[in-house]
């Protein structure tokens, strides 16, 4: 980045900048390159100005929240990543339904323990999902039978040219962990959202989180990750696919295919994101090769490749 560049950077953000943090901090799988600069923001308005300011430099910008969901280089990021952190959560118990609004930096998973807290139901899918809202909306996360297209009401975001709108649910164009944004990457930031809830009771609705989270300590390995590396082809698992292609257990360096669920690549320690590129293109050619089916990557790769 060209000095000039980096001093009107400096001037802009201050104390909220840094320059040339390895992005390894930042995300699930504890895997990624330096970052050029990274910019923190607290609040939707605070990652409004800065995507505007970013627009107005012309300077490329990632976002991480929860950092679950991508696959940073080992060569890292040229250009800026937004770290959001605006995490604010506000709930509507009176509204007919019950919403929360909640900023994107905010994770699913403490929404619904929030929500649970007011006895209000809806979200117990959500219950130890990791990563962000605005992952969560940008890529339709979903589990256990739900997901946020179903939860989903507006939210807003903030577009390149037309400053801030708000988007109705059927805007987004969802399908199967995806949407329009993860589709045609519009320059647009999400900024919050507005999800619907409904009333309950509190035992309940813990009781029926437990299950669920039960359930995903049981079935899903621990360990830094990304997630579900690859979407569920129609009719199939990814993670059978793999696993009878003979591939659990296989292992680049430090990183592996799990043994517990074939759809999760875990960093036993000092893993590259050059491994689980190499794992990932084993997957992808052995599945293709024996089945005839081609994989495709839930997870996000972000960085110089």
């Amino acid at each position: 980045m060209k000095p000039s560049t980096l001093s009107d950077l400096r001037s802009t953000f201050g104390d909220h900048m840094q320059e040339n943090i390895p992005l390894s901090s930042y995300t699930a799988a504890r895997i990624g390159g330096p970052a050029d600069v990274i910019v923190f923001v607290h609040s939707a308005d605070e990652l409004a100005i800065a995507a505007d300011k970013l627009w107005k430099l012309d300077l490329p910008f990632s976002i991480l929240g929860g950092g679950s969901n991508v696959l940073v280089s080992d060569k890292g990021v040229r250009g800026v990543v937004i770290i959001n952190r605006a995490r604010k959560v506000n709930f509507n118990s009176q509204a007919e339904p019950p919403t929360v609004q909640a900023e994107s930096g905010v994770t699913p998973n403490d929404i619904t323990q929030r929500a649970a807290r007011l006895g209000l139901a809806g979200l117990e899918w959500a219950a130890s999902l990791p990563g962000s809202l605005g992952g969560a909306i940008y890529g339709n996360a979903g589990a256990f039978d739900g997901d946020i297209a179903g939860s989903l009401i507006s939210l807003e975001l903030v577009h390149r040219q037309n400053g801030r709108q708000t988007w109705t649910v059927e805007k987004m164009e969802y399908g199967y962990r995806t949407s329009v944004l993860k589709r045609e990457h519009p320059p647009v930031i999400i900024l919050s959202a507005i999800l619907a809830l409904r009333k309950g009771e509190e035992q309940a609705i813990r009781t029926k989180m437990e299950q669920f989270s039960e359930q995903r300590r049981e079935t899903q390995p621990q360990g830094a990750s990304m997630g579900s590396m690859f979407k569920n082809p129609p009719g199939e698992k990814a993670g059978r696919l793999i696993e009878a292609a003979g591939l659990k257990g296989s292992s680049v360096g430090p990183a592996e295919i799990s043994n517990q669920h074939a759809n999760y690549f875990i960093n036993h320690g000092q893993a590259r994101a050059e491994d689980m590129k190499a794992l990932i293109n084993l997957a992808k050619n052995t599945v293709s090769e024996k089945f005839g089916v081609s994989l495709e990557l839930e997870v996000e790769l972000i960085g110089e490749w």
